[in-house]
């Protein structure tokens, strides 16, 4: 979608999307609504202020705003320690250390390395030391391999998970019920 900016015109913009040529603001002959409702012209300023809908779903845990670093498709990040980033969107290859609120890696993503983080979502491949604090996603199409430790795991029919893992949730649990009893013999 290009967007036009400067001086504005009375006349309709058209759309050329390659399929069909649609007007702003007008439906586009594919449409097959039975009802008439009257159109109102779109500028280009109205459509940056509509949300556009999103193709991947994001956890209603991960927060909206905050620093977000992405790293698109075919795009190689290598041999970097990133920090002070609440999400970390991997779409490329990252190969680097992080500590992290949020990791989500699309299907064709692949992060190697180490993280520390709160929430990992896997589509793709994770190769390394990893560290969630709270809850690993990894859907049907992730891999993660590696040293893992992590609080909570849900893992979708098809997703992989190998290497030396541990909860680390039941390895606190163990330490804390360890202490209470020596606590208790003394």
């Amino acid at each position: 979608m290009a967007l036009h900016f400067g001086k504005r015109d009375d006349q309709p913009k058209t759309l050329n999307t390659g399929m069909a040529t649609q007007r702003y603001g007008q439906p586009s002959s594919s449409a097959t609504s039975s009802q008439a409702q009257p159109q109102t012209p779109s500028t280009p300023e109205a459509d940056l202020a509509t949300p556009v809908a999103s193709t991947t779903t994001a956890s209603a845990a991960v927060p909206e705003g905050g620093s977000k670093l992405t790293v698109g498709p075919n795009i190689k990040l290598k041999g970097v320690e990133i920090t002070d980033c609440d999400t970390l969107v991997v779409e490329g290859l990252v190969e680097a250390t992080m500590d992290s609120r949020v990791i989500q890696i699309a299907q064709q993503g692949e992060f190697k390395g180490s993280a520390e983080i709160d929430i990992a979502e896997i589509r793709g491949v994770f190769d390394g030391n990893l560290t969630v604090r709270q809850k690993l996603v990894i859907y049907a199409s992730g891999k993660v391999t590696g040293k893992i430790r992590y609080g909570k795991v849900v893992i979708e029919e098809g997703g992989q998970l190998a290497g030396d893992i541990e909860c680390s949730a039941s390895a606190q649990e163990a330490k804390q019920g360890a202490q209470r009893s020596m606590a208790l013999a003394a």
